[in-house]
């Protein structure tokens, strides 16, 4: 058996949360093993939210020059997908190298590895490196950050085929002259959105009756009718049954119907591979699909989980909030356990699809007795003022025997900014009547809000 080397902390998974809690442990004066079995900095910064959102920019500026004909004079766009790809090569991933990544980490005292880790036992954490295998023994703790990777369909004949998931897409070159996107959730919907307005003939299929299923419907029906505005093909209850490639051209079977395409892009959710990460040592579930955790993101003893692989939403922002907490607690430093009442999500489409709480649907599902508010941007002073592009709603979900707000959501131009005054009314449970009872910047588009919650109906 390899010699253990000792450490106070491993951390399993350097993604956002995991380099944060593996630094600031390492600040603190602990010993501090990361290990890392790709990119230091995760999903985020190489393969998602960072190169996807320097696509979205673009589209957004070639739509905005296409609004300018009534508004502003004439406009043409040609589209160049080359500096789009320059920008994510250079500024967002440096070719995909993470060593401002593993040279931030390290400059912080952290001891750094690279490779694939499992849980042997107790404390005690086995790694799969180039150099060999090395057994690390934690003195005060494991911290599991491991992320997700992109669940692949069991559609037949899809395995073996070059298909695309974000992991490629963001390393796109050139666009393809068409694509079917596999999967109609947030990834699918803003990758949909940004080829086809760089040029590609694109056609989304979705297995369940809508998409942005996660969505309130009135932001599924939203974004579909804006992408059939836009000449994006939408096929809701639409399961792939069968995947070929010919070499040149995919064909997707969805019964009654084919499609084809040059490209096709799989976003159909993402998975864990717990049994590989060897949870069972420290008596975790291998087969779950999450780690469950406490409010101090303790899975088991001397175990803290933070991000994807808890379930709480495969968002940056929730790895990095679960990171901070997990860090207290193992430094002893107390503060306030996790709350998961506002956790805010926002869908880059344009509009955007800003939400935070519950939707109407999971706030009756839980007993509660709801009042609801609507109203359209494009009647709002800024909406109309804004005109072309103003396509959007706010919307108020309220839990009438407390009267305060569960959920909302805001969708429209910067959606996602005008997020953060409903998260922070449904976090701090502001009454009703307090969030009435104050003005409202005119004119701007988060002025709505006052509409939408003058509009809350009876339950």
């Amino acid at each position: 058996m390899d010699q253990p080397e000792h450490t106070d902390v491993v951390v399993i998974g350097l993604g956002p949360g995991g380099e944060y809690a593996a630094g600031a442990l390492a600040e603190a004066g602990l010993h501090v093993t990361g290990v890392e079995s790709r990119l230091v900095g995760g999903e985020c910064p190489y393969y998602g939210c960072v190169p996807s959102k320097m696509m979205i920019r673009a589209g957004n500026l070639i739509a905005e020059t296409r609004r300018v004909p009534g508004m502003a004079g004439t406009s043409t766009v040609t589209p160049d997908w080359s500096p789009v790809a320059l920008r994510i090569r250079e500024e967002a991933t440096d070719d995909w190298n993470d060593k401002v990544a593993a040279d931030r980490f390290t400059g912080k005292g952290g001891h750094l590895v690279r490779g694939r880790a499992k849980i042997t036992g107790a404390a005690e954490v086995t790694v799969s490196a180039a150099e060999g295998t090395r057994v690390f023994r934690a003195r005060q703790g494991i911290v599991i950050n491991t992320g997700t990777d992109p669940a692949i369909p069991p559609v037949q004949g899809l395995a073996g085929t070059p298909y695309w998931t974000n992991r490629d897409i963001v390393q796109a070159e050139q666009v393809p002259e068409s694509m079917i996107v596999l999967g109609g959730g947030a990834i699918g919907a803003e990758l949909a959105q940004v080829f086809a307005r760089f040029g590609t003939a694109v056609t989304v299929v979705e297995a369940l009756p809508r998409l942005l299923s996660f969505e309130e419907p009135e932001a599924s029906a939203l974004i579909e009718r804006i992408f059939s505005a836009e000449g994006i093909r939408v096929c809701t209850e639409a399961p792939a049954e069968r995947v070929s490639h010919n070499g040149a051209r995919f064909t997707v079977h969805l019964g009654l119907s084919t499609l084809m395409a040059e490209r096709l892009l799989v976003s159909t959710g993402r998975r864990v591979d717990l049994a590989a990460l060897g949870v069972a040592a420290v008596g975790l579930d291998e087969t779950a699909r999450v780690i469950p955790t406490d409010g101090w993101m303790r899975a088991a003893e001397g175990v803290w989980a933070i991000g994807d692989v808890t379930g709480k939403g495969a968002f940056t922002h929730m790895s990095m909030y679960q990171a901070d907490i997990a860090v207290r607690d193992i430094l002893g430093q107390g503060g306030e356990p996790a709350d998961y009442r506002a956790v805010p999500r926002v869908t880059f489409t344009d509009p955007e699809v800003g939400s935070v709480g519950l939707t109407e649907e999971q706030a009756r599902a839980a007993g509660l007795r709801v009042r609801t508010g609507t109203t359209q941007v494009p009647y709002s002073a800024r909406g109309w003022i804004h005109k072309a592009g103003n396509d959007g709603f706010i919307k108020v979900v309220e839990d009438a025997d407390r009267s305060v707000l569960v959920g909302a959501t805001s969708a429209g131009p910067y959606g996602g900014e005008v997020l953060s005054a409903l998260q922070v009314a449904v976090r701090a449970e502001v009454p009703v009547a307090t969030l009435r009872n104050m003005p409202y910047a005119y004119p701007t588009f988060y002025r709505a809000i006052e509409d939408a919650l003058a509009k809350l109906g009876s339950s």
